[in-house]
């Protein structure tokens, strides 16, 4: 069991409640589901999860009980958080020692007057989306009183670099993901899915995307490929775009071949099957934030497509990400704009598939070194625990 971890004025940091609003169907769950585990099991801290969807909660793991309103999961004790708790009255013994909410939801107006009531107020904490814009690095850890209450909530930013949160990762992962290649599983775990010894030939690729991504135009230059591709789907995922291809439902275990591709639907699997998809996959097609975050800790060249932002916000993020991220070459940026709107004009798929495909050596080799880069900022909750200890 860890040590235990306490401020600097000496108060222990036993409890956490971490609260999370489905905007991103799996992107807000996904991440607060690993930070939550990875708390309990790394940190030895008891865990409340409050999360008002459990239907897409249970999509990334299955034993969610979507009918409970309070649950143990995993060592973790999942609350399911409705609309009329936003008005419900609080005591001071319902909360944590530390409350973290996700990416600025409104928690509970009664849980923040009963912050409020305690002897030894709760660190509080706002965790941030990601990205890698400049201005992240200025706003990181800053400090927010609340307009009412005596209380701070800390701004804490997951990012590149060490002037942020860096990115979030088990302790065990990069051991894993090494077992997982040097023993050999790609092909027991792809058999698992129900992909066939003639379908892990050519290029495997994964494809979790959303539904305004142009799929069309990637499937077209994936059939006149040079190289056999197979594409890997998780059910309901581009789901009309899959259907036309196929000819028929996208359902898990529909395959069809055309050209030089052959996309098969996957049933959609837990978080830590996921990571071994991607794991066993040449290039992935990741979205979101969740996905992008493992995306990168898989070792393997990816595209990322970006939840929308009005203004075309999102394209901003993916110009400075593309900006930093050392693996890219112009041929990867390319597909990367494309994929996500943002490209000056109309591109040649096809070719730009091509070129993507020429340079996947060296793309591969940029993603495992990217992944040293990454490791060097260290876990993202191991260091907010380090700041939380530094404060009164």
């Amino acid at each position: 069991m860890p040590n235990e971890i306490r401020t600097a004025a000496g108060h222990p940091l036993r409890t956490l409640d971490l609260f999370c609003k489905v905007v991103d169907n799996y992107g807000d769950i996904g991440i607060c589901w690993r930070l939550a585990r990875q708390l309990v099991r790394e940190h030895g801290i008891a865990v409340r999860l409050w999360v008002d969807d459990l239907v897409s909660f249970q999509r990334l793991c299955p034993e969610v009980d979507t009918s409970a309103e309070l649950q143990q999961v995993h060592g973790v004790a999942v609350r399911h958080w409705h609309a009329q708790d936003q008005e419900a009255s609080f005591a001071a013994d319902d909360v944590a020692d530390i409350v973290m909410e996700f990416f600025g939801c409104e928690i509970p107006h009664g849980y923040v007057a009963a912050m409020a009531q305690r002897n030894v107020r709760p660190l509080w904490f706002n965790l941030e989306g990601l990205s890698a814009e400049q201005w992240v690095e200025g706003c990181h850890t800053l400090p927010s009183p609340h307009r009412s209450f005596k209380l701070t909530k800390y701004f804490f930013f997951p990012g590149f670099n060490d002037k942020t949160g860096g990115l979030s990762f088990e302790a065990d992962l990069q051991a894993r993901r090494q077992a997982f290649v040097e023993q050999g599983e790609r092909q027991a775990f792809l058999a698992s899915l129900g992909v066939t010894a003639e379908q892990m030939q050519g290029c495997k690729v994964s494809l979790f995307c959303y539904d305004y991504a142009p799929v069309a135009d990637l499937l077209a230059a994936w059939q006149a490929s040079p190289r056999p591709v197979t594409c890997l789907v998780p059910d309901g995922v581009a789901s009309a775009a899959i259907e036309r291809f196929l000819g028929a439902p996208a359902r898990p275990g529909a395959f069809a071949t055309r050209g030089a591709l052959t996309m098969r639907v996957l049933p959609f699997v837990p978080q830590p099957d996921y990571d071994k998809l991607l794991w066993s996959c040449d290039f992935n097609f990741v979205r979101g934030e969740d996905s992008w975050v493992r995306g990168q800790w898989a070792a393997r060249p990816f595209v990322w497509n970006i939840y929308k932002q009005d203004k075309n916000l999102h394209h901003v993020k993916l110009n400075a990400f593309l900006a930093i991220y050392r693996p890219a070459t112009a041929e990867l940026a390319t597909l990367a704009r494309a994929w996500n709107g943002a490209a000056p004009g109309e591109i040649d798929w096809a070719a730009t598939w091509s070129a993507v495909l020429q340079d996947l050596p060296v793309l591969t080799a940029g993603a495992g070194q990217w992944v040293d880069t990454l490791l060097a900022n260290g876990d993202f909750m191991t260091n907010l625990l380090s700041f939380a200890r530094r404060l009164e």
